[in-house]
């Protein structure tokens, strides 16, 4: 990106840098982290103004938290994470619209299918009956978040013909009048295997986030099992805990 300070703006010579380094960060090249900014010394001699100007600039990004600094390496955009609470359950387009994200769809599956003994035992139905299996792959336009896979009671009334690139629970209450109230979760960590490594775009054994939960009504009647399987390095969790008198 081509760059000259104006010197004869009142627009204070830092000023101008941090602006500059702003746009630069959003660029493709830059703004995920992979490579390292331009070095310090590079820009002040490139700008023709010394180095702690240019710092200052930099500093400012940093207390920011937009990019990083490391000693003797350089400077590169933080990677933020997208950070979800365990105390204030919303929908995940929900949790990424709040974050200024768009959601991407890169996979929509609904399948009718035998569930595993343990899925029919913890929706509480006979292991002889078919059930409507739902998987997503989804994140934002830079990369894939998350692979979910949730399994429907029957009495929720799936038919198949559904439009799931809609958020799910806004959809439950709108067409089959189900309204869920609590989720009961469990969370893990694991690694890749061979499956979900290729679903989410990642080395097999990378580090996973692992998340099943079981989704109940008002009257707390099962409606879905749920699992989802989060990479680490675009998702955290985050909870708050009051200490017990």
């Amino acid at each position: 990106m081509d760059f000259r300070l104006d010197q004869q703006s009142a627009i204070p010579l830092h000023a101008q840098i941090e602006k500059y380094l702003r746009k630069l960060i959003s660029l493709e090249e830059y703004k995920n982290g992979n490579n390292l900014l331009p070095k310090e010394v590079t820009l002040s001699k490139k700008l023709g103004v010394s180095r702690n100007t240019v710092r200052q600039a930099v500093n400012t990004l940093v207390n920011e938290g937009l990019i990083k600094r490391k000693k003797g390496v350089g400077s590169k955009v933080v990677h933020k994470k997208i950070t979800t609470r365990l105390d204030n359950w919303i929908s995940f387009t929900k949790e990424m619209r709040n974050q200024g994200i768009d959601v991407v769809n890169y996979m929509v599956q609904n399948t009718l299918v035998n569930a595993p003994n343990e899925i029919n035992d913890a929706l509480a139905i006979s292991q002889s009956k078919k059930i409507w299996k739902l998987e997503k792959i989804r994140g934002s336009k830079d990369a894939k978040y998350l692979y979910s896979v949730s399994y429907f009671h029957p009495r929720v009334g799936i038919t198949g013909k559904e439009n799931f690139n809609t958020p799910l629970y806004e959809l439950l209450e709108k067409e089959h009048d189900v309204i869920v109230s609590t989720s009961k979760e469990k969370i893990s960590a694991i690694t890749a295997s061979k499956k979900i490594s290729l679903l989410l775009d990642v080395e097999k054994e990378t580090p996973i986030l692992k998340r099943e939960r079981i989704v109940c009504d008002l009257g707390d009647r099962p409606v879905e099992y749920n699992i989802v399987y989060y990479r680490t390095n675009y998702f955290t969790y985050d909870i708050e805990i009051k200490r017990g008198s």
